[in-house]
């Protein structure tokens, strides 16, 4: 999010709404549903929390008003084209074969190479981490079951601190990471946290792994040199 200030905004433009724009394209050709990725970035620093799909969305990064972007062309492509779409706003995922410049797959790498980790300012801010699995299962379950035209909170279900999160990182690979504070970064949201009521009453879904069984997962994954491709 704080990277997408700046010349490189271009990218998220042409990777996020470019990118949707065109799957709508093709979704509405074929007549099919898409359950698109949009964000917890949409909602920015928010009054009141855990965050609920009727909050107001004020993003506080370049990225995610691209996010927000996306989620305006889904509504304006179903009023005048058609098409059946589903809007995922995904909290903090994480998890095996997670992008090496995301923060868990970074803080392993650390932890495993013996490299400094840097912490934008305090390291208390809070993210609601969500597991790939859970991820997964809830676009399963948007794609089967959600009334179209929905957007739905995907979260974990628990919120910690950067610092916080860390500490387990270092607690689980037996090892300590050297830490050095940073100065906060534009577009770093202070905290997040979703309530997810809505996809647990009308998809059926909710979150199955707590954080320290989805970062040994992810742990034991990365100790596996064949299986250390990144995803997006």
């Amino acid at each position: 999010m704080r990277t997408s200030w700046g010349t490189t905004f271009a990218s998220y433009l042409h990777d996020n709404l470019l990118a949707t724009q065109k799957v709508f394209e093709a979704a509405v050709r074929q007549e099919i549903r898409v359950v698109f990725a949009s964000s917890s970035s949409v909602y920015g620093d928010a009054r009141a929390y855990p965050l609920r799909e009727d909050d107001a969305l004020r993003p506080v990064s370049p990225y995610g008003v691209s996010k927000l972007a996306c989620e305006a062309l889904a509504t304006a492509y179903t009023l005048s084209c058609g098409l059946d779409a589903v809007g995922l706003r995904y909290f903090s995922v994480y998890g095996p074969r997670q992008r090496p410049d995301m923060a868990f797959s970074h803080a392993l790498g650390c932890l495993a190479e013996d490299r400094r980790f840097d912490v934008l300012g305090s390291g208390r801010q809070t993210r609601d981490f969500t597991y790939v699995g859970d991820a997964v299962s809830a676009t399963l379950a948007a794609m089967q079951r959600a009334p179209s035209g929905r957007v739905y909170n995907i979260g974990g279900g628990c919120e910690i601190s950067l610092l916080d999160s860390l500490a387990l990182c270092e607690e689980l690979a037996g090892r300590r990471v050297d830490l050095r504070h940073i100065p906060s970064a534009a577009g770093d949201a202070r905290r997040t946290i979703a309530d997810a009521g809505k996809a647990r009453d009308e998809l059926g879904w909710r979150p199955t792994t707590t954080l320290e069984t989805g970062l040994t997962a992810q742990i034991s994954a990365a100790a596996q040199p064949e299986r250390r491709r990144a995803v997006a």
